[in-house]
């Protein structure tokens, strides 16, 4: 996190990793300083596609002025995308402190109305469940919101931190299909119980204690061609350089999804 968006470039490129799931507010700070095209270039000289992006909020339980601040904000992301060919969003749930059924409803309005938005801008949705929140905080919900809004154009982000993290079970794995899942973040949590694990405790995938490969399993039976990224978020591993960060990363990737292959 640290590292400004040119850094990540090179650092990534240096790293053996062409494809980036970019932080949007790095993307923004570099965008101050830097014309569209220098960025553009910046990234084909590295050979450095983003195909991801991470991450608007706000969208789903603001109201009045809050929620026209946040669809004026995704509407600017959204062009910022179209503009690098970023394909997919990851959209996170509000915070409430106790939802009800009117929080829900809104939920599926905003939603419908963020995925039209995004249709027209050539951009896949990826709504990310999160543990530690009080609503939307399991996979199941966050399946039955993107079923609820019947729209092509949203989808399931499964970090599987906060899948470990919340409430959601090995079973809600079955309702997962090629069509509703827009994303996977994979990451890693070694001896902590769940209630203690926070992001900084994130490590590169297979050094900890998540059952990976039945997932990795599940995604190659539903027929799974999206993208997988790697998140870790762990202030530690920022102390290194992010080319050698890049590299492990991407050798923990590969371990996992090219296993039995």
């Amino acid at each position: 996190m640290p590292a400004s968006f040119a850094e990540d470039v090179a650092g990534y490129a240096d790293g053996g990793c062409t494809a980036l799931e970019v932080w949007l507010t790095k993307l923004e700070t570099h965008l101050q300083a830097a014309s569209l095209a220098e960025t553009r270039q910046l990234l084909a000289d590295r050979g450095v596609t983003l195909p991801v992006a991470a991450y608007q909020g706000g969208l789903l339980l603001s109201q009045g002025e809050a929620r026209k601040a946040h669809f004026d904000h995704f509407r600017k992301r959204l062009d910022l995308c179209q503009t690098f060919g970023i394909s997919t969003l990851i959209l996170v749930a509000d915070f409430v402190q106790k939802p009800d059924p009117t929080a829900l409803q809104r939920a599926l309005v905003s939603l419908n109305q963020a995925a039209d938005w995004a249709e027209g801008y050539g951009v896949r949705l990826a709504l990310e469940f999160r543990g530690t929140d009080t609503f939307c905080n399991c996979l199941d919900t966050a399946v039955t919101l993107v079923e609820s809004c019947e729209r092509n154009q949203v989808g399931v982000c499964l970090d599987l931190f906060h899948f470990y993290k919340g409430p959601s079970k090995s079973e809600d794995l079955d309702r997962l299909t090629a069509a509703n899942l827009a994303h996977v973040q994979l990451c890693d949590v070694a001896g902590l119980p769940r209630e203690f694990m926070t992001d900084a405790d994130r490590v590169f995938p297979g050094e900890g204690d998540f059952r990976i490969l039945p997932l990795m399993e599940r995604l190659r039976a539903i027929g799974y061609t999206g993208w997988v990224s790697l998140e870790l978020l762990n202030p530690i591993l920022w102390q290194s350089k992010p080319s050698q960060v890049a590299e492990l990363g991407m050798t923990a990737l590969k371990r996992y999804l090219n296993h039995d292959r």
